[in-house]
């Protein structure tokens, strides 16, 4: 596999400065290529740029076009400092990277959506993403050539900031995840996972439920076909705050417009939804494994994670057509510092 790495751009001109001075142009980062024989996977490499900023840099939109064979990524910013080493293209291993520590040294910037080859992932006008000075952006990279011929593959990450005096609203993280899984064989199948956010934010912010929703994006592989993302026990009843039947290879993040204030709302639920065409049960893991995991974009001051409780019971229900799994779940916030 080739370890080339171009970095266009590799040093973020730092936003703001006096008045009049015009907002940053986007940046440009590239990676590749990446040389896959045919019917190769290939997971455990990472990458990583620096972008030399001075002062916080306010992303309102990211933009990644990659060629055939790219399963997924999840890109973070971290602190410089973090998985210390060259930029470009390194072993994950080498440095101990993990998506928790990532998340937690810093948050997520963009994820993308299963086998897609070009999304944009777009805040409206004065919604951004703040990233402290001195920051880079780092992801694990998935690969797979599913053809019979070699492939050599690349990306590129375009990062589109604004001038620190248009912003708004600033987002950080929010993501669900639902491990368990044991999709039964020739069977359809619905996973789902809820957290309480209000008891949660009220013992570890000590206020009522407070922020919006602006951002989903679900994530699974070849036997997903669908998502909901449901807000429970409003003064009305549930809400179904975003959905989608769509199946991998294209863009499957979401905004929501407006955003989806949870404010009056207990519990947030996740819903999976699989159709399982093999013979065998499919549990979590890459390469013939499954994956069902929640991740968007809120303007609370709090980063949020919440997963499926090791020491909970999965709750079956077989309706004759598709078979329910539910799961407690374990949440998790984290106060932001604010760049």
């Amino acid at each position: 596999m080739s370890k080339r790495a171009v970095l266009l751009g590799v040093c973020l001109a730092a936003c703001g400065g006096p008045d009049g001075l015009p907002a940053p142009e986007p940046q440009t980062y590239t990676f590749g290529p990446f040389d896959l024989d045919p019917g190769e996977e290939m997971f455990g490499d990472c990458v990583s740029a620096s972008l030399g900023n001075d002062e916080p840099i306010y992303v309102n939109a990211v933009d990644l076009v990659t060629q055939s064979g790219f399963h997924h990524s999840n890109w973070f910013w971290v602190p410089e400092a973090t998985f210390a080493g060259p930029d470009g293209i390194w072993d994950c291993d080498s440095r101990a990277y993990d998506e928790v520590v990532a998340g937690g040294a810093g948050a997520v910037l963009f994820a993308q959506s299963t086998q897609s080859v070009t999304e944009r992932q777009q805040f409206p006008e004065g919604v951004a993403i703040p990233i402290p000075p001195r920051s880079k952006i780092v992801s694990g990279i998935h690969l797979l050539n599913a053809s019979d011929v070699p492939l050599a593959t690349a990306l590129a990450l375009t990062i589109t900031p604004i001038a620190p005096e248009d912003v708004v609203t600033k987002l950080t993280t929010i993501a669900f995840m639902y491990r368990p899984l044991a999709l039964p064989p020739q069977r359809k199948s619905e996973v789902s996972v809820e957290c309480d956010l209000a008891d949660v934010h009220q013992r570890v912010v000590g206020t009522p439920l407070d922020f919006s929703l602006f951002y989903a994006l679900p994530h699974y592989h070849s036997l997903g076909r669908g998502f909901e993302l449901t807000a429970v026990g409003g003064p009305n009843g549930d809400v179904v705050i975003a959905s989608s039947d769509g199946a991998i290879g294209e863009p499957l993040g979401k905004n929501i417009d407006p955003a989806f204030s949870l404010e009056g709302f207990q519990k947030v639920r996740f819903t999976c939804k699989f159709d399982n065409t093999t013979d065998r049960t499919v549990r979590w893991g890459l390469g013939e494994g499954e994956m069902c995991v929640f991740q968007g974009f809120t303007d609370s001051i709090y980063k949020w994670g919440g997963q499926t409780s090791p020491n909970g019971t999965t709750q079956m229900v077989d309706d004759g057509e598709v078979v329910h799994f539910d799961h407690p779940c374990d949440l998790y916030g984290f106060p932001v510092v604010d760049p």
